[in-house]
């Protein structure tokens, strides 16, 4: 069996990479949604479940077993520290999900769809990386609409967080302008041509 190439598509909070990916999807491209995984695997792999509660205590889970969310937010992401001990806990349980995934899939190539993917090294991992770059106003707009549950103080927080789109830019092998000129399809179509040749 040939190995994909494997593909990263990353992009900031709000920046589009969920359209994008299943744009990529109807051009039959298994795509791996990271960031759903994580909040699975969070939910249900019992050894990372542990590891949580041991570093932030039992109340990280509710009664019935499922991940407290509002607790998490409130004590972890607020806190950059602990942001990086969550994140060296889910990063790698994430990292061996893929690896299983992948070897289920078949095609020329692969997606990874993640927020953070040169934040975390994880670039080093991947044959190339595709940045959605949206520019921070229209990101912003786009966050508030979807998330209502969320403040612009929270959302301001998580772009702290990432990488500025100019870096990611550089970087990535490709990068999809996600704008109000520039039509998305014919962007994918031309990296697609690219990843498949």
């Amino acid at each position: 069996m040939s190995n994909p190439k494997l593909v990263g598509l990353t992009g900031g909070i709000g920046s589009g990479k969920s359209t994008v990916a299943k744009i990529f999807e109807i051009l039959h491209i298994p795509v791996y949604y990271a960031d759903d995984r994580a909040k699975w695997l969070m939910s249900f792999d019992e050894k990372l479940k542990s590891k949580i509660k041991e570093a932030f205590g039992p109340e990280s889970y509710d009664s019935e077993g499922s991940l407290n969310r509002s607790y998490l937010a409130s004590t972890v992401f607020s806190d950059p520290e602990k942001v990086k001990q969550i994140n060296s806990l889910v990063h790698p349980a994430v990292g061996k999900d893929f690896e299983n995934w992948v070897y289920e899939q078949k095609g020329p190539y692969v997606l990874k769809e993640a927020a953070l993917i040169f934040e975390t090294g994880g670039e080093k991992k991947l044959d190339a990386v595709i940045n959605v770059s949206s520019p921070l106003k229209i990101r912003i707009s786009r966050v508030l609409m979807r998330d209502p549950h969320r403040s612009l103080d929270q959302i301001n927080q998580i772009i702290d967080q990432q990488m500025p789109d100019e870096e990611k830019n550089e970087k990535a092998d490709y990068v999809i302008k996600n704008t109000d000129t520039k039509m998305l399809i014919p962007q994918v179509l031309s990296i697609h041509q690219q990843l498949t040749t």
